[in-house]
């Protein structure tokens, strides 16, 4: 671009801007390969907001960068973080706001409006190594609340504009551990908690317990919630939506056999996102349905020298949100297993946009919808940073992968409720 362009750009975003854009010093934590840690720069970002700074998220511009309020505070904060970051003079922040913003760029500006209150869905005494969003957002610094059923049901989400699904086997299966680890103490001891949490709340078995929570979440979703999910919570999530009038499981799981019309009785109207799968009737397979793929007794022959998937591109400035949720300084991500791995495409809805996918394959492992006012995202796998993660194995430790690509995916999506509501039309 000639000067003479450049300038005559300059220009605009200043008389649209009232010429506020002189107004004020930047501060630019860039999210490109320059950066010196991705993980803690997003809770640099949400701690901003807490302050009431302005915080701009510039789409595609070197990896998703954050453009905030120059103040002595914040910069000491980065600098204690270890967060990279350059002061701006106005006159230059307004230079990269006018490159952003030009029409044959691929960039966009999106104003974060305020902190979004957060939820994570755990049970009783869930260990760090349970769930990758939880290690994310402790690294991160960014606070967060933990519900369980009774919150759900009592109502509790309306308070909360996020929430995420821990690993829960929303089928009532006991995440299908029956066959591996059916004397093992920690599994008796999960099912006697799920069983008497069911029975406090008034039901007589932990499927229709958890029926019930996934359709409170439904709503939650429909008035305007976000919610996000990895792994076994996301398909089972919606095996229990559309088995709300039949029962799956087999008697080792709820003390009788399953509807033997259970197939023909799904509903897939009442799903968010998959249709038209086949659950699992195998009560001893370590799999809910052939949504899941490659299917976890397959995942002992993937190889993790040649498992990546692939984030597609969006138009910043036509489709912020998919832009927002793919932020990110590389385009290709390695694989992660997990007791659901990625998503059959031919079992996604039409009205869902599929982030990313594995090339070359079937398999979708990031995935985005709507409802109602709300939205849902699913992103397949247990860590980004442990390949095989088994039970029992010690946590993540985040100061170790601190320029996570994969992790960065789970950040965007604590983020993007940030956004002005108008720029989260898709």
């Amino acid at each position: 671009m000639t000067w003479r362009v450049r300038l005559q750009t300059f220009l605009i975003v200043l008389a649209v801007a009232g010429g506020s854009a002189l107004s004020q010093n930047k501060i630019l934590v860039y999210m490109d390969l320059q950066q010196t840690d991705h993980l803690k720069a997003y809770g640099i970002a949400y701690w901003a907001l807490t302050k009431n700074f302005d915080v701009d998220w510039l789409l595609n511009y070197r990896g998703g960068s954050f453009m905030i309020d120059d103040n002595p505070v914040l910069a000491n904060e980065c600098r204690v973080r270890g967060v990279a970051f350059e002061e701006l003079p106005a006159a230059g922040a307004a230079l990269i706001y006018a490159d952003v913003q030009r029409e044959d760029n691929n960039m966009d500006v999106v104003r974060l409006e305020k902190p979004p209150k957060i939820a994570v869905y755990v049970p009783p005494g869930y260990k760090p190594w349970d769930d990758a969003v939880t290690l994310a957002l402790e690294y991160a610094e960014i606070p967060y609340d933990k519900l369980w059923d009774k919150e759900v049901l009592d109502g509790k989400l309306h308070e909360y504009d996020w929430l995420h699904l821990h690993h829960e086997d929303f089928t009532g299966q006991y995440g299908k551990f029956f066959a591996s680890f059916a004397s093992a103490n920690w599994y008796l001891e999960q099912q006697a908690m799920l069983e008497k949490e069911a029975r406090m709340l008034g039901f007589k078995k932990v499927s229709e317990l958890k029926k019930a929570v996934a359709r409170t979440i439904k709503e939650f979703i429909s008035g305007g919630g976000f919610m996000f999910a990895m792994c076994s919570a996301t398909d089972t999530y919606d095996i229990a939506l559309a088995a709300e009038n039949t029962d799956i499981c087999d008697v080792m799981y709820d003390g009788d056999p399953p509807d033997p019309d259970a197939q023909s009785r799904l509903d897939f109207s009442k799903t968010l996102a998959f249709t038209n799968f086949t659950i699992e009737k195998n009560p001893l397979r370590y799999e809910y349905s052939d949504i899941d793929e490659p299917p976890s007794d397959q995942l002992a022959i993937q190889n993790p020298e040649t498992d990546y998937f692939t984030l597609f591109e969006f138009s910043a400035k036509f489709d912020p949100v998919p832009t927002m949720l793919t932020q990110n300084h590389v385009n290709v991500i390695k694989g992660f297993l997990g007791q659901t791995t990625g998503f059959k495409k031919s079992c996604i809805k039409k009205t869902v946009i599929i982030l990313a996918q594995k090339d070359g394959t079937d398999q979708v492992r990031y995935l985005h919808g709507n409802y109602g006012r709300g939205t849902f995202t699913f992103y397949g796998g247990h860590d980004p940073e442990d390949y095989q993660h088994a039970v029992g194995d010690p946590p993540t430790d985040l100061s170790l992968h601190k320029n996570s690509p994969g992790y960065r995916l789970i950040l965007n999506n604590i983020l993007f409720p940030a956004a002005k509501k108008k720029q989260q039309k898709t």
